[in-house]
């Protein structure tokens, strides 16, 4: 199995690490590289950004059978599932690490409880396609989580920010000053875009090809486009704070721990969830996957428009993608792995 993947898919983990270190490397040797990179945005949207994540969700999105997606909006038991773990679970558990963890470091704490609001939009897709899930449920489920994220974003982080703090006793709680619009314009960007452009070349691609050409003949052609784009992306999230994370590791090191908790309860428990729904590995896969990445994008983005760019509250939305690039990608290999004791029980399974 290994020996038919390409060079790019077999060292996948490798290249990442790559990426990481120059990223880091740019950050603080080049002088100036990050301010210059974070001149480089529209609208608090972050370009160079913008530009790998596109390039990275493209292909997967023009893979995904858009004929078949009703097959997955019948599916009431994921659908309810991914809505309950995203949105109720998922930022009550980031809530509970963030003040279990740093008590004594309020701006960090928020920080942490923004990323956890911010539910994945955008490179949940190339995780699950490389840990081969369901593509049409993660079209799904996405654009399901996109709808809520404008409707709730603003609503539970006041919730968690403000009301459940005082509630609680825990001190005086801190607004969120974000817009709708803002978050619409991160939805329509980071998801509307790249599945658009997908949808579109899939439907002109069947037409002109046929089904069977497009996949076989056109679709591999555009495949290692995706993780060029994750690459593009690891190395200018990284050289955008590498001066930052290398100048206060410690700080870094107290924000990675809740974070590798919550990312460790997060997909166990929701693949261990979709297990005992009855469903299939590849939903499985995409419903743990879903719940467990974030939208780092608006999560930084909120931040230093509400707290600043050299706030705690923004190093928190910052190391947040650094800690869940290889994070994610070490659970893929783990989803890959359980891949073949999935299918082992299924085959023993007795059929009714």
């Amino acid at each position: 199995m290994v020996g038919k993947l390409s060079t790019l898919d077999r060292y996948l983990a490798v290249w990442i690490l790559l990426a990481m270190a120059v990223g880091l490397g740019l950050g603080r040797l080049v002088p100036g590289m990050n301010d210059a990179l974070a001149k480089i945005e529209i609208g608090g949207i972050s370009l160079p950004i913008a530009l790998g994540l596109l390039v990275m969700m493209y292909p997967v999105l023009t893979k995904v059978r858009y004929d078949r997606l009703d097959r997955v909006t019948g599916d009431r038991r994921l659908l309810v599932s991914s809505l309950v773990v995203n949105w109720i679970v998922g930022p009550a558990v980031m809530f509970a690490l963030a003040w279990l963890f740093l008590p004594d470091l309020p701006e960090y704490r928020t920080g942490l409880i923004v990323v956890g609001l911010a539910r994945c939009i955008a490179m949940v897709i190339i995780w699950n396609d490389l840990a081969r899930g369901d593509r049409e449920a993660a079209a799904v489920l996405v654009a399901l989580n996109s709808v809520f994220q404008v409707v709730a974003f603003g609503l539970l982080g006041w919730f968690y920010l403000d009301l459940l703090p005082r509630a609680l006793n825990l001190g005086d709680g801190q607004g969120l000053d974000v817009s709708g619009w803002h978050i619409a314009l991160n939805v329509v960007i980071f998801l509307g875009v790249p599945l658009l452009a997908g949808f579109l070349t899939r439907r002109i691609g069947e037409q002109r090809m046929g089904r069977e050409r497009y996949e076989a003949a056109f679709l591999p052609r555009i495949g290692p486009w995706a993780l060029y784009g994750l690459l593009f992306t690891i190395v200018v999230l990284f050289a955008l704070q590498g001066r930052t994370i290398t100048s206060q590791p410690l700080d870094v090191v107290r924000i990675a721990l809740p974070l590798l908790v919550y990312f460790a309860i997060m997909f166990f428990g929701t693949f261990l969830l979709g297990k005992s729904l009855g469903l299939a590995y590849d939903r499985t896969t995409t419903l743990a996957f879903t719940a467990a990445g974030n939208n780092f994008e608006l999560a930084i983005a909120v931040a230093v428009a509400t707290f600043g760019v050299t706030s705690g509250q923004a190093l928190s939305g910052v190391v947040g993608p650094l800690i869940e690039v290889p994070v994610l990608i070490g659970l893929v290999y783990v989803a890959l792995a359980w891949r073949k004791r999935f299918t082992a029980e299924e085959d023993r399974t007795p059929s009714r």
